[in-house]
């Protein structure tokens, strides 16, 4: 092995360990899970206990967090950077590739771990039906705290406590389930014709279909896939 390679085997593992190390939390789930309640019902108010729905975009290690409000209009509440996701745009193909999925995804209660090492997190649905189709394999793709990942979508604990709590309350209060969205970039014509000739073509005009219905009705695209 090169020594570069080497290197940079070393640096990965270290840098691995160390986000390891820094995700366990001594709090039981169950505290944990109550403080961020009582945090987050104190920041949002108004929107406490509304359907939500998050968009994800990764070019821009972005997280968008949009709530229903009256008359069923909805809206973006709040963003949030994402710390970390793999750092790759294109969408994962298969387990252990280190790639974050692209695809339309449902949460519901049984997908939310209190208990995670990453302070707190829920898994997507990946792969979804979308995928299965394509042969895209792997499992266990989350949205978690901490600022390391590889393949899920890492917030950082004080964000995760807004994200999760939000979540689980709208499902909660009877939301069926929570749609995540995830976009490579942001799907404007433009940006699709560059990319035209791209080998990730089909399933980004695929995406592009709910990320209009988004732009244009201000809601959650109604997918069939998940």
């Amino acid at each position: 092995m090169h020594c570069q390679s080497l290197r940079a085997w070393f640096i990965a593992g270290v840098v691995g360990l160390f986000g390891m190390l820094v995700c366990f939390s001594d709090d039981p789930p169950e505290e944990r899970v109550q403080k961020a309640r009582e945090n987050t019902r104190a920041e949002w108010g108004r929107h406490w206990g509304r359907p939500v729905f998050l968009r994800i975009i990764k070019e821009d290690s972005l997280l968008e967090l949009w709530v229903q409000g009256e008359g069923k209009t909805w809206g973006i509440a709040k963003k949030y950077p994402i710390r970390s996701y793999g750092g790759e745009i294109p969408p994962k193909q298969k387990e252990g590739d280190g790639r974050a999925p692209e695809g339309f995804y449902r949460v519901s209660l049984g997908q939310l771990n209190p208990a995670s090492h990453y302070h707190l997190a829920f898994n997507i649905g990946y792969p979804n039906r979308y995928d299965r189709e394509h042969g895209r394999t792997g499992s266990n793709i989350m949205v978690h705290g901490s600022y390391f990942s590889s393949g899920c979508f890492a917030m950082g604990d004080e964000a995760i406590e807004e994200i999760y709590i939000m979540v689980e309350h709208a499902l909660r209060r009877g939301q069926a389930y929570v749609p995540v969205q995830i976009y490579p970039f942001r799907m404007t014509s433009r940006r699709m014709e560059q990319e035209k000739g791209g080998e990730h073509r089909e399933l980004w005009q695929h995406l592009e279909k709910g990320w209009r219905y988004t732009e244009q009705n201000q809601q959650p695209f109604p997918d069939k896939d998940s």
